[in-house]
C-alpha cells in the first residue's frame, strides 16, 4: 500500500486456527491461535492489526 498498489479489500481465511483438509492441524490460517490440547484461545499480532484496521475505518456519527 506504502508503494502505491489500489488494495480494495481484505480477506481474512479464518477467525480461528483450525483443520485445514490439505493442511491438517499442521498450518495455522486464523487470527486467534488454538491450543488444540486445552482448546485455549489467544489474540494473534494479525487479530489486533485487524482490529485496528477496522476502527480506522469506520464511520464516525
Amino acid at each position: 500500500m506504502a508503494a502505491g498498489v489500489d488494495v480494495r479489500g481484505y480477506f481474512v481465511w479464518s477467525l480461528l486456527d483450525n483443520f485445514e483438509w490439505a493442511e491438517g492441524y499442521s498450518r495455522r490460517f486464523g487470527l486467534v491461535h488454538v491450543d488444540f490440547d486445552t482448546l485455549e484461545r489467544t489474540p494473534k499480532a494479525s487479530y489486533h492489526w485487524y482490529r485496528e484496521m477496522l476502527r480506522a475505518q469506520a464511520p464516525t456519527a
